[in-house]
């Protein structure tokens, strides 16, 4: 479901990036191959010095469908950008990539924040924000950092993911999965 940055999909990514639907919402644009190519770099190097995580997501098949992203790493915190191909919108593989990702950022790499910034125009991923149990609007509750992100103009809406809501989510989720489990051997 998710690999490591690799320059090899570079092409692939960038076709499926440049879709209207799908390149106003991406955070580093790129207006080229080559350019797309240089900022896949760039990322590649600025996850190997702790600045950002980022992950290519994968269809079923292997096949590079987006990217996924924690940037601006800071106190164990950082911000989500996600975007998939517009083929892909629809069809389940947003969530899934977000659980695996999740995964790793609060099980492996000791994150214990994700905030997602969401532009109140964009209603595809709000309503995909509001579809998470474990997420929170933080627009009260982180209020200095709601006022940041909207500086110049209040254009966002800012979630929080905490570890804690995540870990308790995926445990509940894991107990179910294993009563049904145990329900169709019985």
């Amino acid at each position: 479901m998710l690999k490591k940055r690799d320059l090899q999909d570079c092409q692939s990514l960038y076709d499926l990036m440049m879709h209207p639907d799908v390149f106003p919402f991406v955070r580093h644009k790129a207006y080229s191959q080559e350019e797309f190519l240089f900022v896949t770099k760039q990322t590649m190097e600025a996850e190997e010095h702790g600045e950002v995580i980022s992950r290519t997501i994968l269809d079923e098949w292997g096949n590079p469908i987006g990217t996924i992203n924690l940037f601006d790493i800071e106190d164990q915190a950082g911000f989500l950008g996600t975007w998939l191909g517009k083929p892909y919108h629809g069809k389940g593989y947003n969530q899934l990539a977000k659980e695996a990702f999740f995964n790793e950022l609060f099980f492996e790499l000791e994150i214990e924040r994700v905030f997602m910034r969401i532009r109140k125009v964009n209603v595809r991923s709000l309503k995909a924000a509001e579809k998470l149990p474990y997420a929170v609007l933080a627009n009260e509750t982180r209020k200095s950092l709601y006022d940041e992100i909207n500086r110049k103009e209040e254009v966002y809406d800012l979630y929080e993911i905490p570890k804690d809501l995540y870990t308790l989510y995926y445990m509940r989720h894991e107990q179910e999965v294993h009563e049904d489990h145990q329900l169709k051997e019985a």
